[in-house]
């Protein structure tokens, strides 16, 4: 592909805009600066924009630590959004597969491949959620034996489908829920059906792509060949 083609396609700019970048000085191949729009780039190259890696056109997938505080969505009028936590070219071309509330921390996955998302927060995949999740009050004994069955949420018609309860820590009131769906507030609202009151609620796993423990809170990655195609 040619360089100027590659710097439109990655960036976003007209193909004049891409040959002043260029000129500037601002691009560089392999830590060589190239001002030469013809020049060829391949997968194997590196090529860098003030600094900045531009990957090869073509998907992009992200997991990230979201961080309490911020929301799921490109503008907010209240709070920032887990956009800026991003270092990242065409943001405004990226989405998130599944979206946390604003106080929820934890794995969100961001990509700009619809029909991938799709699998995740489609219904009728049934994709598993894991969270971890503190109570208000005590574990009680039935918990997991209801939450099993399915909880009956206010407004809603049917009974959620069947989840997986694990207790963590009795003393702290720290369970792991998985879910295989994705209704709105569904983890707090179940709890509330319950009578009790989740005070902190982190998701954990989202399919087979596990948070890693590696990222703190506000960092991201890349996702890696296999967690992408684990995705089905």
């Amino acid at each position: 592909m040619r360089l100027d083609k590659f710097l439109c396609e990655t960036l976003g700019v007209t193909r004049r805009e891409a040959t002043i970048l260029l000129r500037r000085g601002e691009v560089t191949v392999d830590d060589k600066v190239i001002k030469v729009a013809s020049v060829k780039v391949t997968e194997a190259s590196r090529v860098e924009w003030q600094e900045r890696h531009l990957p090869m056109p073509g998907p992009r997938y992200f997991m990230l630590n979201k961080p309490d505080g911020f929301v799921c969505s490109h503008e907010d009028n209240t709070n920032p959004t887990a956009f800026a936590l991003l270092d990242e070219v065409n943001i405004d071309k990226l989405h998130f597969a599944g979206r946390l509330d604003v106080d929820t921390t934890g794995l969100v996955l961001i990509t700009d491949d619809g029909q991938w998302s799709h699998k995740i927060t489609s219904p009728k995949r049934k994709c598993q959620k894991t969270y971890r999740v503190w109570l208000e009050n005590r574990i009680e004994d039935d918990y997991a034996e209801q939450l099993e069955a399915g909880i009956q949420l206010r407004s809603e018609k049917d009974l959620t489908l069947p989840a997986k309860m694990e207790v963590v820590d009795l003393s702290q009131n720290e369970l792991l829920l998985t879910i295989s769906e994705g209704k709105y507030h569904q983890v707090k609202r179940m709890f509330a059906a319950l009578g009790n009151k989740v005070e902190r609620l982190h998701r954990e796993s989202i399919g087979a792509i596990i948070l890693d423990d590696g990222l703190e809170p506000g960092e991201y990655r890349s996702l890696t060949a296999d967690e992408i195609e684990s995705i089905h």
